[in-house]
């Protein structure tokens, strides 16, 4: 498929002929590729392999997985149905640890399924795919909330640093830290956004650079180790990054390499921003100390487009995320408001009140 130019809206996922069709994020920004994924399985290597990626965006495309999971299957009756949903939704749970809109969009499936038992195999089966295009609807009017909130942190002449990739390509299609950037441009608003790089997968450089180049928001790729140095000369007024879960204090998880932001951003007084929706807060939990860390294959370490970068048989640490402790975190800007300290009563706030 031809790639989107100039302020035109990346649409990750969406549902065609009982098939779920991706924008194959490994391959950018070189090649901008849709696939189609017809089979639980092809969902579960896409998000493993992250070709899907981003918290939210997994959360749809989980839920979309277990309708592929029902497809190619005869039932007698609903219970085989639900059977079937908890089978695949269990077969799921196994891709990805950490982001917690994954267990809440398979969560959300298994209760669609109880709740609606009386129905046929049939109806039943086209309520659950209901309930998948519902999750993507949602995501995108979330995202356009998040953007108008968290658009009115930027100034004319700002410079905003944001680490990874938390855009149109984490989401349905508006993006979470990213979306402020597109509704404050939108807007007129003039500042520019520095975009670290991201190791070891480059998600910064490779997908963040190339979503603010379609909305032609001017950009500047850093490497990861200059971000304290751009703040200490002044280049930085804020920082906006993604989360892939919250804890009921606070804590947030995102992708490795935040929590050094953080300590920069306040060394340096600089505000730091986590941009999220409610579905990523897990209220579950008390504390970051809960949230599980993915640890992933040392060759993305070791190697990088085939190219070995480190010496054979060399130990490996590889985990995809790090936790940023609350009281490094300045808000979070949620799809009901910018949530502040102390998070454990603004989040139990948030859970009260209808989006806006």
């Amino acid at each position: 498929m031809t790639e989107p130019t100039g302020n035109r809206e990346i649409h990750t996922i969406r549902w065609e002929n009982n098939t779920a069709i991706l924008i194959d994020q490994t391959l950018l920004p070189a090649t901008y590729r849709e696939i189609p994924i017809r089979t639980v399985e092809e969902m579960w290597e896409a998000i493993r392999a992250l070709r899907v990626r981003g918290a939210p965006a997994i959360g749809i495309a989980t839920a979309y997985g277990v309708c592929l999971g029902l497809q190619g299957q005869t039932y007698t009756d609903s219970r085989a149905v639900i059977e079937r949903v908890n089978e695949v939704a269990d077969y799921l749970a196994t891709c990805r640890p950490t982001a917690v809109n994954l267990f809440w969009a398979l969560d959300r499936m298994r209760r669609t399924a109880q709740a609606h038992a009386s129905l046929s195999p049939t109806d039943l089966c086209a309520r659950l795919l209901e309930e998948a295009h519902a999750i993507l609807r949602e995501d995108n009017e979330t995202c356009r909330a998040i953007g108008r909130f968290g658009g009115e942190l930027i100034q004319d002449g700002m410079t905003v640093l944001t680490h990874c990739n938390a855009g149109g390509l984490a989401t349905a299609c508006y993006g979470t830290a990213l979306a402020p950037l597109f509704s404050a441009h939108k807007f007129g608003k003039r500042f520019q956004v520095y975009a670290d790089e991201t190791r070891p997968l480059l998600q910064g450089a490779r997908l963040t650079t190339w979503e603010l180049k379609q909305h032609g928001i001017p950009v500047t790729l850093i490497c990861d180790n200059m971000a304290a140095h751009c703040m200490k000369i002044g280049r930085i007024q804020l920082v906006i990054v993604g989360a892939d879960r919250i804890a009921s204090n606070g804590d947030t998880a995102n992708k490795i390499g935040t929590y050094g932001v953080a300590l920069a951003a306040q060394a340096h007084k600089i505000p730091f921003y986590i941009a999220a929706p409610r579905s990523t807060i897990d209220r579950s939990i008390p504390s970051g100390n809960e949230i599980p860390i993915e640890e992933r294959d040392p060759r993305e370490v070791v190697s990088f487009g085939g190219i070995s970068i480190a010496p054979d048989g060399i130990r490996v640490y590889n985990p995809a995320f790090d936790v940023t402790p609350a009281e490094l975190i300045a808000g979070i800007i949620t799809e009901v408001g910018i949530l502040r300290p102390p998070y454990k009563e603004s989040i139990q706030w948030a859970f009260s009140r209808d989006p806006a």
